[in-house]
């Protein structure tokens, strides 16, 4: 029962039990399932393409969110229609820097995600995963708030296991073009731990699959994006090698989901957990079935790989099935159908 301002009141402890039902009328019932404050919660990265779909969702089940960005990556487009809502807050603030704020919850999904984004600075980029990732961990210790650290599956690099289950230590190059990101996103993980185990702070590290969906960016490189924007463009679909290399894709919705789950699991559960989608398919596949989806007169060309660039990536999602009870939802040719819809209306907006 929360307190209340006048001493008087505070000794009146059905007073809260009679009018709860009246101040809860009006709430809309799509929010806030059962009677409970709603949580303060600060989501870095949150104009971004997987932040703004979270703080969305969040938004919706009736949580006062904090969206914190810097705009090197997202876009105030991404959360526009959010703006004007009561429950959600936008700071522009580079989480290289300190923030102090008292929250309940952080999601840590702050850093440049794509090859073209994250190796434009790579200074940078291992900046945000480290220094970043201290402070959002020192500000978790300080207010005592869970903290949720997006990794990826880029930690386990170009993989000599596969699937890849959490237990797999990766196959990384440390001083490659991508190691900014991929030793960064490990050195991120280390003091999530490290913090868990001197500060006791309560973490929970997601190993993020590739995920694509609506506000991904339009010059972002990644493979949906890419083939999508040349396909609706009618060029050439850019195929990086001879096309045999896998990748696993998951529709942002069931990541959304899987972050919150995750999130709102038991204390005891710290991951890592790889959450994405196991369904496999080739570089050579998806390109052929964007061409048909977008009815595009595109023909492949192919040019060499880039370093490093991983010949299979697949995840394990067997813990996330047994212990957020987690799993995919969205078909591939239905998720995008939608993104394809998306750049669709932004290249014609």
């Amino acid at each position: 029962m929360p307190k209340f301002a006048h001493p008087i009141l505070d000794n009146i402890p059905d007073l809260w039990d009679v009018y709860k039902d009246v101040l809860m009328a009006d709430k809309d019932t799509k929010k806030i399932s059962s009677f409970e404050e709603p949580r303060r919660i600060l989501v870095t990265g949150g104009a971004g393409f997987l932040g703004s779909h979270l703080c969305r969702e969040l938004v919706r089940q009736g949580q006062e969110v904090i969206c914190l960005d810097n705009f090197f990556t997202g876009h105030k487009r991404n959360i526009e229609d959010l703006l004007d809502d009561p429950n959600f807050e936008l700071i522009r603030h580079d989480i290289v820097n300190p923030i102090f704020l008292e929250v309940d919850q952080i999601y840590n999904l702050a850093c440049p995600a794509s090859p073209v984004h994250y190796q434009y600075n790579p200074v940078k980029t291992i900046k945000t995963s480290v220094m970043g990732t201290i402070h959002m961990l020192g500000l978790a210790k300080r207010v005592k708030a869970r903290i949720l650290q997006a990794s990826t599956s880029e930690v386990y690099g170009d993989p000599q296991v596969h699937p890849q289950p959490e237990s797999y230590w990766g196959h990384v190059n440390p001083i490659g073009l991508r190691s900014c990101y991929d030793e960064g996103k490990r050195c991120a993980e280390t003091l999530c731990f490290d913090y868990h185990r001197q500060n006791n702070v309560d973490i929970k590290v997601a190993r993020i699959f590739n995920t694509y969906g609506p506000n991904m960016d339009v010059n972002d490189g990644r493979v949906v994006s890419n083939f999508i924007i040349q396909a609706l463009q009618n060029k050439p679909l850019t195929v990086y090698g001879d096309g045999g290399q896998t990748r696993s894709f998951c529709y942002v919705d069931d990541m959304v989901h899987g972050l919150i789950a995750l999130m709102e699991s038991n204390p005891d559960v710290t991951g890592p957990l790889n959450l994405g989608n196991p369904g496999e398919i080739t570089v050579q596949e998806l390109a052929e079935k964007i061409t048909l989806l977008t009815g595009s007169s595109s023909v492949i060309e192919t040019q060499p790989p880039p370093p490093d660039d991983p010949i299979q990536r697949q995840p394990d999602i067997t813990s996330a099935r047994e212990i957020l009870n987690w799993e995919p939802r969205i078909p591939l040719e239905e998720g995008l159908k939608k993104t394809i819809h998306y750049f669709d209306s932004l290249l014609h907006s």
